[in-house]
């Protein structure tokens, strides 16, 4: 739930193709997003979840699957 609501919002703001995979394991480094798109992404995740990711937190997210997992975590604790 969490990461499928996360692939949807870096695919629509890279304006990826569909037929690009997405994964949990996909890193935002390894699909070359620069570091203004990162903090639009991240902007975009916290306003879709109604939550505030810290800034300490940021270096901790190696993949989109910690970012969901850290979401998971805020939102059902």
């Amino acid at each position: 739930m969490y990461f499928e609501k996360i692939a949807d919002i870096v695919r629509h703001h890279l304006a990826l193709d569909e037929s690009i995979k997405i994964t949990p394991e996909s890193s935002l480094k390894e699909m070359k997003i620069d570091s203004l798109d990162v903090v639009e992404i991240i902007m975009k995740i916290e306003d879709a979840f109604e939550i505030e990711i810290p800034d300490e937190k940021l270096p901790e997210f190696h993949n989109l699957g910690d970012v969901a997992n850290y979401i998971k975590s805020v939102k059902e604790s």
